[in-house]
C-alpha cells in the first residue's frame, strides 16, 4: 500500500520536476495546465496533504479557512507570496514556503531586456519589420535612448536587484538604490544609497523595481512619485504589478512626463491589464516571463520539492515564509 503523502500540483510543471516529485510523493497533477477555479481547487485539496501552487492560484483567508485539516503545507512555485494570506495560513497551522535565490539571474536578464527594449523602441521596430512598414532609413528614424553611462536606480536591492546592478555595470551605468536600510559595503559595492524613494527618483535615468508586493508597496509608483522622474527616464518592473498605479503610469507615458517603460508584470494579468498600455508605443511589454528559462524552472521545482521533503520528514524547510 502506498503511504506516500499526497501533493496537489496546480499547474503543469517541467517533466523532470514532476518525475522527481513523484519519486517521493503521490501526485495529483494538472496535465492540461488548466487554471482551477476556487471550487475546483478546494475539491482537489480534499485529497491532498500539501499543495504545490504557482502565483496564479489565490489563497485569500476565506479559501485557506476552507482547506481540509489534512493540508499541512503550501509549497509555492514562486518567490512572491502575495497570492497567499500568510496570517491566515499561520492561524490554520499551514506551513508556507517559496523558492528564492534560483530566479535571480533569469529575472535580472529580463529586467535588462526590458530596459534595452524600452530605451531602443524595440516593440515599435519589431512591428515595423514584421508588418512590412519599414520603408526607409534616415538619421531621424527610430531614435531611442542610450543606457550606457546612465544612472540606474534600483528600488529593492535584494537578490534580483543586486544581480541587475552587477549586469548594468557592464553598460558603465552608475548604480543608485533604495532599501529600508543600506546594504553592507561588500554587497553594495559602488552603489549609492538613498534613504527614500523620492530621493532615489530625483537622481536616476532608469528605474528598475524589485521590491516585494505588500500593502506598504501597493501603488508605490503613483502620480506624485512618477512626477519626480525626468522626461527621458525609463521605468522597468519585474516585481509585481501592484507596485504600479496604472492610471498614473499610463498618464505619465502619454504626456511625455517619462520617456518609456518596460513591463513584465501587471495588475489584473492577463485579462485585466490596463488597456492604456496596449495603445502606447513607448512601452515594451512581456507576458510575466521573468523566470521563464528551462534552467530556472527546473531549479524552482527542485527547491519546492526540497521544502516539501523537509516538512514531511519533520524538519524545518529552508524557505519557510509562514
Amino acid at each position: 500500500m502506498d503511504n506516500k503523502p499526497v501533493v496537489l500540483v496546480t499547474r503543469r510543471l517541467p517533466a523532470a520536476v514532476e518525475q522527481k516529485l513523484g519519486e517521493r510523493f503521490t501526485t495529483l497533477l494538472n496535465p492540461d495546465d488548466r487554471l482551477y477555479s476556487t471550487a475546483e481547487l478546494l475539491e482537489l485539496a480534499a485529497q491532498a496533504d500539501a499543495i504545490l501552487p504557482c502565483h496564479t492560484e489565490k489563497f485569500p483567508a476565506d479559501t485557506i479557512a476552507q482547506l481540509p485539516a489534512r493540508v499541512k503545507a503550501i509549497a509555492n512555485f514562486s518567490v512572491g507570496v502575495d497570492h497567499v494570506d500568510l496570517d491566515a495560513a499561520k492561524q490554520k497551522g499551514i506551513i508556507v514556503t517559496n523558492t528564492p535565490d534560483v530566479l535571480s539571474d533569469a529575472t535580472a536578464e529580463i529586467a535588462i531586456l526590458l530596459m534595452l527594449g524600452a530605451a531602443r523602441r524595440a516593440s515599435e521596430g519589431e512591428r515595423l519589420v514584421r508588418n512590412r512598414q519599414w520603408k526607409d532609413w534616415s538619421p531621424d528614424f527610430m531614435v531611442g535612448r542610450q543606457t550606457t553611462g546612465k544612472r540606474l536606480g534600483i528600488l529593492g536591492m535584494g537578490r534580483v536587484g543586486q544581480v541587475v546592478a552587477q549586469r548594468a555595470r557592464g553598460f558603465d551605468m552608475t548604480i543608485h538604490y533604495h532599501n529600508r536600510k543600506p546594504l553592507d559595503p561588500v554587497q553594495a559595492g559602488d552603489a549609492v544609497y538613498h534613504d527614500s524613494v523620492e530621493a532615489l527618483l530625483a537622481n536616476i535615468d532608469v528605474l528598475s523595481i524589485h521590491c516585494p508586493a505588500m500593502e506598504s508597496t501597493r501603488g508605490l509608483m503613483n502620480r506624485e512619485r512618477l512626477a519626480l522622474m525626468h522626461a527621458d527616464s525609463i521605468l522597468v518592473n519585474t516585481s509585481r504589478g501592484g507596485v504600479i498605479d496604472d492610471d498614473a503610469l499610463v498618464a505619465a507615458l502619454n504626456s511625455g512626463a517619462i520617456g518609456a517603460a518596460g513591463l513584465d508584470v501587471f495588475n489584473g494579468e492577463p485579462d485585466g491589464i490596463h488597456p492604456g498600455y496596449r495603445k502606447l508605443d513607448n512601452v515594451f511589454l512581456l507576458p510575466h516571463i521573468g523566470s521563464a528559462t528551462y534552467e530556472t524552472r527546473i531549479a524552482m521545482g527542485y527547491r519546492a520539492i526540497a521544502n516539501l521533503v523537509a516538512i514531511f520528514d519533520g524538519d524545518e524547510p529552508g524557505d519557510r515564509v509562514a
